[in-house]
């Protein structure tokens, strides 16, 4: 991955075929004088269709502003996001509203199912707000595919921990989004819970083509993924391909040493290193 030098965002170059999501020169800024925080600092970032990528770093870095940010729930104070060619900046609060409904599907470590609906009806809510009939073949796949087919009248409340974030995988699915965000979604599991979720996410994208982007502290979270983006100071320093828990791990120590000794994390490592 190429980190580049800070400049003017360059909108059209993110409209490119096989790109899900991406930014350029997104800046995000907390307060101002001596309480102003700079949480992502002009970060230059695409996440590919079909493609499960997890975003690392220590706390603080800014992974979940970007989340956050890429999927249209936060505001960036500059710079540029997309989704596919729609530029969020140019969206009303309707038009965005109806992208995050119909093109963004999101899994919280809360599972923020509504504890009055069953299971089905946590799944086709954000379909049935919209007025639109699910495609009842492709609801079929995912809730197979999710092992939920026997729970589905049940309500939340006499659900697992672990069946509930499934339902709200599925949901999030259940809409056939442009890409899926999770934010931490194994926070609250179990280690045979989350390792469930996580093989349906990635299930999704290895079966039904699905784009996921996932933030996690967790190396093993992490091995699931295609991809790790890793940041640090608000900007990615270092990326790693099929990566397993022991490879995050080891360059997790490594960009930690780095920060000990005073430089940026991830200067040196961009081109190689432990990747």
């Amino acid at each position: 991955m190429t980190v580049r030098p800070a400049g003017p965002p360059a909108p059209t170059s993110l409209a490119t075929p096989g790109i899900a999501a991406a930014t350029s020169g997104l800046t995000k800024v907390y307060g101002s004088g001596d309480t102003r925080v700079v949480a992502l600092d002009q970060v230059d970032i695409a996440f590919r269709e079909g493609e499960f990528t997890a975003i690392m770093g220590p706390s603080g870095c800014g992974k979940s502003t970007l989340l956050h940010c890429v999927a249209g729930l936060d505001t960036p104070t500059s710079g540029s996001v997309r989704i596919g060619s729609t530029e969020l900046s140019t969206l009303n609060d309707r038009q965005l509203t109806r992208l995050r409904r119909d093109r963004v599907g999101f899994v919280f470590q809360a599972f923020n199912l509504l504890p009055t609906l069953t299971a089905l009806e946590n799944i086709t809510l954000p379909m049935d707000i919209a007025g639109r009939a699910p495609d009842r073949r492709w609801l079929d796949r995912v809730v197979s595919m999710v092992g939920l087919a026997d729970r589905l009248g049940h309500r939340p409340a006499q659900l697992s921990g672990g069946q509930q974030q499934r339902v709200a995988v599925a949901r999030a699915l259940a809409a056939r989004p442009a890409i899926v965000f999770g934010d931490e979604p194994t926070g609250n599991l179990d280690s045979r819970s989350g390792a469930e979720v996580l093989g349906f996410l990635r299930d999704s994208v290895r079966e039904l083509g699905q784009t996921v982007v996932m933030v996690t502290h967790d190396p093993v979270a992490a091995g699931y993924a295609d991809r790790v983006v890793f940041l640090a100071d608000g900007r990615p320093v270092d990326e790693m391909a099929r990566p397993t828990p022991d490879r995050v791990l080891e360059l997790m120590k490594h960009l930690g040493a780095r920060a000990g000794d005073g430089g940026r994390p991830g200067d040196g490592a961009r081109t190689g290193g432990l990747v």
